[in-house]
């Protein structure tokens, strides 16, 4: 996206907020509130940009700031077996070798960015009578994507979180640091999903779309094992004909608002206020921490087996250490690496179609289902793996999943949905002489927060 530029007029209660307030319901720092500012649709409009912004997270290298998305790999990538540090140095290395502190400020970080998020959509919801009724819909729509998404993203790190579904006032502790059920979190969302299909068409690749509520409602009936109602909203991507794959797997990355994205954050390269800093990380000596999110020895192994044509754009090796490997999906595109433009895709359509043959398969050993097969054959096709498929297996699903997807933050995820993660990480962690119990699963809740509650905020066990 190159239009989260917000009005300097434009003045959210959440935009700036030092690490003794409150996130989830931040302290106004000017006079301008949110109840006296969205007086017009176009100032509405500002808020949900505001979102997105969110999302975007802060490129900076104070601790202090919202990075957002910026951090996620830490918390996806690096705790599965794809990724690790370059040298098993500081905070970072906590991830890959799962001894994870609850004093973790990239754990804070993320889980405060989450709450960044949801309190600037709460925004939006409570002001909608702003909008025309031409945009209500679609101004709602928005709110609930991003809140979903950003609650969908909490509940599977962190398990059991406080669900603010409003604006609420700096005193309402109860509501700030009572941790609800994963149940209940997941209504809240599959309402908000199902709200954003309604009222939303695919106008946009990174703002929240009908397609990108569709896509992202399917994973989370996929977490929920509601098999056919994933199957139902996956064909209906693959059935309006929006979409396709990329021929060059390479485009998917490097030529932006692609045909095969549903979904993405957007970045502006050399631009302070609207650029990314992860892609400089995953290098060699540039960036906020140099060398971090590269492959494990097994996810190199398991690229260079199945991969295809894909490999190429999915790792190098490092000029300066040739013993290590990088990330290539992501390389900055800007001539100052630490001001990358590259979008940061969540959302595609590979990701829909290997979604469809999970559906059918439906927690299954494996499938012969010849719509399964043919979205998991059209896959391996554009990889270069053209030979026919019969039938597939979780495990062969599974390992598709990677090598297409590597990297994009979802592996973690996958070996959770599969219900694999304690047996892969358990074996992971053993031959590489790493910590991994099953309780390291989830995440801390940050310690700040638990402090801040006077012990109302419990946490999780094995922290």
């Amino acid at each position: 996206m190159k239009n989260l530029y917000i009005l300097s007029i434009f003045i959210l209660s959440t935009a700036f907020m030092s690490c003794s307030e409150d996130y989830l319901n931040p302290t106004p720092t000017a006079a301008v509130s949110a109840s006296g500012y969205y007086t017009t649709e176009a100032q509405l409009e500002t808020g949900v940009i505001s979102m997105y912004d969110a999302i975007q997270g802060i490129n900076s290298t104070s601790s202090n700031d919202n990075h957002a998305v910026q951090v996620e790999f830490y918390l996806t990538e690096m705790r599965s077996d794809n990724t690790r540090t370059k040298s098993s140095e500081g905070e970072a290395a906590q991830f890959e070798n799962y001894t994870i502190e609850s004093t973790n400020g990239i754990v804070t970080d993320y889980y405060q960015s989450c709450y960044d998020i949801i309190f600037r959509a709460n925004t939006v919801l409570e002001n909608l009578g702003a909008a025309s009724a031409a945009r209500t819909a679609s101004f709602e729509g928005e709110a609930k994507f991003v809140r979903a998404y950003a609650y969908f993203n909490l509940v599977r790190l962190y398990g059991a979180v406080p669900l603010v579904d409003g604006v609420i006032a700096p005193l309402d502790t109860e509501t700030q640091f009572t941790r609800i059920e994963p149940s209940i979190i997941y209504d809240l969302i599959v309402s908000d999903l199902n709200a954003a299909v309604s009222g939303l068409d695919n106008t946009y690749k990174t703002r929240a779309s009908k397609a990108a509520a569709q896509a992202l409602l399917a994973k989370v009936h996929l977490t929920l094992g509601n098999y056919d109602d994933a199957r139902s909203l996956c064909e209906a991507i693959v059935g309006g004909g929006e979409f396709s794959l990329e021929s060059n797997f390479n485009d998917v990355f490097y030529s932006e608002g692609n045909n095969e994205v549903i979904f993405a954050v957007g970045y502006a390269q050399d631009d302070n206020n609207n650029s990314q800093n992860f892609s400089a990380e995953w290098l060699n000596a540039v960036g906020r921490t140099a060398g971090v999110n590269y492959l494990t020895t097994e996810a190199k192994i398991a690229l260079d087996e199945g991969a295809g044509n894909r490999l190429e754009t999915s790792y190098r090796i490092d000029e300066i250490q040739p013993t290590q490997n990088q990330v290539t999906k992501y390389l900055p595109n800007s001539s100052d690496p630490t001001l990358a433009g590259n979008d940061w895709i969540v959302l595609r359509y590979a990701d829909v179609l290997l979604m469809h043959t999970e559906s059918i398969m439906a927690g299954g050993v494996n499938t012969v289902n010849g719509a399964a097969i043919a979205s998991f054959q059209e896959v391996r096709d554009r990889a270069g793996l053209t030979a026919p498929v019969s039938s597939i297996t979780k495990e062969e699903l599974l390992a598709e999943r990677r090598v297409e997807l590597a990297f994009e933050n979802q592996r973690f995820f996958d070996l959770q949905r599969f219900g694999v993660a304690a047996g892969v990480l358990g074996e992971f962690s053993a031959n590489n002489g790493f910590a991994f119990s099953a309780t390291d699963l989830l995440l801390p809740i940050p310690q700040r927060e638990v402090n801040l509650s006077n012990g109302v905020l419990s946490q999780n066990p094995g922290y």
